[in-house]
């Protein structure tokens, strides 16, 4: 709070970006530009509904309280995105951040909705071998308005007719790694006065298995998927080193179970099949026993393979019979169809840009 008052007041050498401020910063700059309090919603519907990107846009301002305004502030969103599309109609936006730093969204349809994945690191703190994100290792966590903006950014490239149907925080980073971040993000997104408007239900979150973090997910009214992948700890240990050290899955299903589910919903476990590794039969029946009780659905996802992995992609046949084993025992269990592949923009694949020269967007292709 602090922060926005001494840089409204002062001559301020640098500018404030609007879209970094939460509301409760937004109400004190607007109270040390010595504006009426409501002010601070009509800034925040410019920002979050109309998408606007410079302060002259906002046309119910007056000229002189634009012009007072860009004294102290300005809005700073993605200057250069690079789009990508599959032959599956998968698009990947890879957008370039003011430390030159890249990040990856990915837009997925099916069956006529939109799903859009965001990430909420550069990189990622974890060590998942399955996946190449975790190649990176850790940049840095995503500001709020970092992982909004994704959601921003895509909604301008939207075709006449589309419209986000669903998002999901599953792309480079792992969310509860970033908790404060995210959380102050998805309210930005839920906000039904000034902020997107898209309902919490419609939201997912996915942790690699912070057990000690999972309780606070609950406070933020979005659905909760865990990527489990292993039904024995040495298994786990060898396909997600540091997690399984720091939470175990003993310790990770406890914290499941004494998760407070809001009635008609269910928990999410994620299961990536690697061939030879954790897709069997004995694999199937574990997880039955480890999901026991736990009111739960399974995705089951066949690993994407890429570049310099060495786990392979599982047997058809394999991933038929594991989804049998699970969906005899009364759990219901599917598999996800991996999309955008041919752009590495499938589960696991974000971190690298395909050899192919991508698509590159500016503001002004803004529609």
């Amino acid at each position: 709070m602090q922060l926005a008052r001494s840089h409204a007041c002062d001559s301020l050498e640098r500018s404030i970006n609007l879209l970094s401020l939460s509301f409760s910063a937004g109400e004190q700059l607007i109270q040390d530009l010595g504006w009426p309090r409501y002010r601070t919603s009509q800034l925040f519907r410019w920002l979050y509904r109309r998408r606007v990107r410079t302060i002259d846009e906002m046309t119910d301002f007056s000229h002189a309280a634009r012009r007072q305004m860009q004294q102290h502030a300005q809005i700073v969103r993605f200057e250069k995105m690079q789009i990508l599309r599959s032959s599956d109609g998968t698009r990947k936006f890879v957008a370039r951040l003011e430390d030159d730093l890249s990040i990856e969204s990915v837009l997925i349809p099916d069956a006529g909705r939109l799903t859009l994945c965001l990430s909420t690191q550069v990189g990622c703190t974890l060590d998942c071998r399955f996946c190449l994100t975790a190649t990176m290792g850790l940049k840095r966590n995503l500001h709020a308005h970092e992982i909004v903006d994704q959601v921003l950014t895509v909604q301008d490239q939207l075709e006449p007719g589309e419209r986000l149907a669903n998002l999901v925080l599953m792309g480079m980073g792992e969310p509860l790694a970033n908790f404060d971040a995210v959380a102050e993000a998805i309210a930005r997104i839920t906000d039904t006065d000034w902020g997107l408007g898209i309902p919490a239900r419609r939201i997912t979150l996915s942790t690699a298995g912070f057990a000690s973090r999972l309780r606070d997910v609950s406070s933020l009214g979005v659905n909760l998927a865990i990527s489990l992948n292993a039904t024995t700890n040495a298994q786990r240990d060898l396909l997600m080193p540091t997690i399984n050290r720091l939470h175990p899955l003993d310790r990770l299903l406890a914290a499941c179970r004494q998760y407070p589910l809001a009635p008609h919903r269910r928990l999410t476990f994620e299961y990536v099949l690697l061939g030879g590794v954790n897709d069997s039969e004995q694999d199937a029946k574990r997880l039955v026993k480890l999901l026991n009780g736990i009111r739960c659905k399974v995705n089951l996802i066949p690993f994407n393979t890429f570049s310099g992995n060495a786990f392979r992609h599982p047997d058809d046949a394999m991933v038929l019979q594991f989804q049998s084993v699970v969906r005899r025992a009364g759990l219901d269990v599917f598999i996800r169809k991996s999309k955008g592949r041919d752009i590495l923009g499938a589960c696991g694949q974000l971190g690298e840009l395909p050899r192919h020269e991508p698509a590159l967007l500016t503001p002004s292709g803004a529609h």
